[in-house]
């Protein structure tokens, strides 16, 4: 799949069972395909880092590693790869609502506004289809990867949340429910 199929990045393991890494990662430059690869390996010293890069990895990770770091890696190959108008995106901005999506901060005029992990999922979501009404389907399946309605009120609890850390003492509402559809974030 890796010498035939299109990836954003591909993290590969070095000692693999059948063909090795270094193997597939030649037999992918061979076939002129170009997908970051990032090289990860409990094989660390200098000579390994240095065959696995000549061999066309984009960069490389030994084992044992933190995962932090290992995400901040595979961020840096994307953005390498998407080139500034892939990089902007990153940023989103929702009248005087802003987010980072790598960062992971968000500002309201200016102030930072602390949110917890689902609820900037749930931001960050509604922020790539504002002005659209977004349905509970579309929140549970893209925010909490339910395919199926568990029956709770998880979504409004959510976005009542959002709506008081977001739109309380701002002159302009961003959140708007739509009755009967879902709701829209937009700076209307």
């Amino acid at each position: 799949m890796a010498t035939d199929s299109q990836f954003d990045v591909v993290v590969l393991d070095r000692m693999l069972p059948g063909m090795d890494g270094l193997s597939l990662l030649k037999a992918m430059r061979a076939a002129d395909v170009d997908t970051p690869v990032l090289m990860l390996s409990a094989l660390g010293s200098t000579d390994d880092r240095v065959s696995g890069l000549t061999a066309g990895a984009d960069d490389y990770l030994g084992k044992p590693f933190s995962f932090a770091e290992l995400l901040a890696r595979v961020q840096a190959l994307i953005r390498r790869r998407s080139g500034p108008a892939k990089a902007q995106e990153t940023g989103l901005r929702c009248g005087d609502l802003e987010l980072d999506r790598l960062t992971r901060v968000v500002k309201r005029g200016g102030r930072k506004i602390a949110l917890q992990p689902r609820e900037f999922r749930l931001l960050e979501y509604l922020m790539l289809h504002q002005g659209e009404v977004v349905t509970r389907t579309m929140l549970l399946e893209a925010v909490w990867d339910y395919h199926f309605d568990p029956g709770t009120n998880v979504i409004d609890v959510h976005i009542s949340r959002l709506r008081r850390k977001i739109d309380d003492g701002e002159a302009q509402v961003l959140f708007h429910t739509v009755r009967g559809a879902g709701y829209r974030l937009a700076a209307d």
